[in-house]
């Protein structure tokens, strides 16, 4: 029984959110794209937990649906929170997601970090001024079922191994603990053969979400598993499948072509400048705009940590989860008519393809390009395959900048 997760988005009280953000729209929007399963997010903030209490109800052990029947999406308790900390001489800047198997223990866990004066009110991603090791010492002291995983791992700014106050491994910052921490998320801009050059991470398991701030960009990445049945979709099975790497449930992961991620490249936003690792090493990292310090993006970054070249991390990859690339449906019709995303005949187009299809993730990735051409034309089918085969071109985002995805070669 093939499910479709993404284990991390934002709410409402998320800073720079939609307001669209609620569990309702958010449920909804998982139908149209062929969400599964979807974290709450923020169980943190306290105004959101009233709003996850007030709408949620358990279905199987540790997974929730909407109280009111209106949606068949599934819900795992879920949030991210911000480790900012001086660890091991250097300040530690570091998004981490969490998992609770149930709402009960998700509020022993608020409840603890009230009761050690941690504003949870400010931000659905908290700030907590300790390291990421004692969030996960606390964690565990908790409920050990609880689950850690570093989010968007190598972004420059908050993620684990990131150029900006990241650490080179995993034990660096958990040591002993490090054991309970079973997987990282690769974030929009490593892909999981960038990752497969690390060897470090052979264990690890590497997962996919969308970190959306607003409804239309759930489910830009996301994890297939799948279940033996409806009863056995469960909160511990879904921790056994990740803590176990288990690639007989873990099918594979959506994601992103990594040059379309806004952290990819080195560059400086301000100055409109990007260029790959190579041509930073010859600058000596320095904007050859303004003379300041580029900001090193995950590729540099990768590359700077790995052990393997990209034939020795293909040959590694045999033995790991594999992963599709996608490209969202709306920027695909984009791309393929030379619009902007919010256009009207964008919308219109979708509109078409969701009334045709059972969802987005079917159109991407299943939908018979026949068909496709039957309801929205073949120039639009075209765009699809070369995405399906990984026939575009992208022009590599960078310093918070996103890349541009072309479908069809120009002069």
């Amino acid at each position: 029984m093939r499910q479709i997760l993404d284990l991390h988005i934002h709410s409402k009280y998320s800073r720079a959110c939609s307001k669209s953000l609620d569990l309702q729209s958010i449920a909804q929007t998982c139908e149209t794209r062929g969400i599964d399963i979807i974290s709450t997010s923020d169980f943190t903030h306290p105004k959101w937990f009233v709003h996850m209490k007030d709408s949620l109800v358990e279905d199987t052990e540790g997974i929730y649906k909407l109280k009111d029947g209106s949606s068949k999406t599934k819900f795992i308790i879920g949030t991210e929170v911000a480790s900012i900390k001086k660890h091991k001489d250097k300040t530690r800047r570091i998004h981490l997601l969490i998992f609770a198997p149930s709402l009960e223990v998700a509020e022993k866990f608020n409840n603890t970090l009230t009761k050690k004066g941690f504003n949870l009110r400010s931000d659905g991603r908290p700030i907590l001024g300790i390291t990421s090791k004692q969030i996960l010492e606390l964690m565990l002291e908790i409920d050990e079922r609880m689950m850690m995983i570093p989010a968007h791992a190598w972004t420059p700014w908050f993620g684990i191994f990131g150029s900006k106050g990241g650490y080179e491994k995993l034990e660096d910052a958990f040591e002993e603990l490090t054991p309970y921490v079973r997987a990282v998320e690769t974030g929009l801009s490593s892909d999981p053969i960038m990752n497969w050059r690390v060897s470090s991470l052979d264990n690890i398991t590497l997962i996919s979400n969308s970190d959306a701030h607003s409804l239309p960009k759930l489910g830009r990445e996301a994890n297939v598993f799948d279940f033996n049945s409806e009863k056995d979709i469960t909160y511990t099975e879904i921790k056994r499948i990740i803590d176990e790497k288990d690639r007989k449930k873990f099918l594979h992961t959506l994601e992103f072509f990594p040059e379309e991620g806004k952290y990819h490249y080195d560059g400086h936003m301000s100055c409109n400048f990007s260029c790959a690792p190579e041509e930073t090493k010859k600058l000596k990292g320095l904007c050859p705009k303004c003379g300041k310090k580029l900001i090193i993006g995950v590729e540099n970054r990768v590359f700077e940590l790995a052990d393997r070249t990209l034939a020795e991390a293909k040959v590694a990859g045999k033995k790991q989860i594999p992963y599709k690339s996608i490209v969202p449906l709306v920027e695909v019709i984009a791309g393929t008519y030379s619009c902007g995303v919010n256009t009207k005949r964008v919308s219109e187009v979708y509109e078409k393809l969701i009334q045709n299809f059972p969802n987005e993730f079917f159109i991407l990735l299943e939908a018979d390009l026949l068909k496709i051409s039957d309801v929205v034309g073949k120039d639009l089918a075209g765009a699809i395959e070369r995405v399906r085969s990984g026939n575009i071109f992208v022009k590599p985002g960078y310093d918070g900048v996103f890349g541009e995805v072309k479908f069809f070669q120009d002069k």
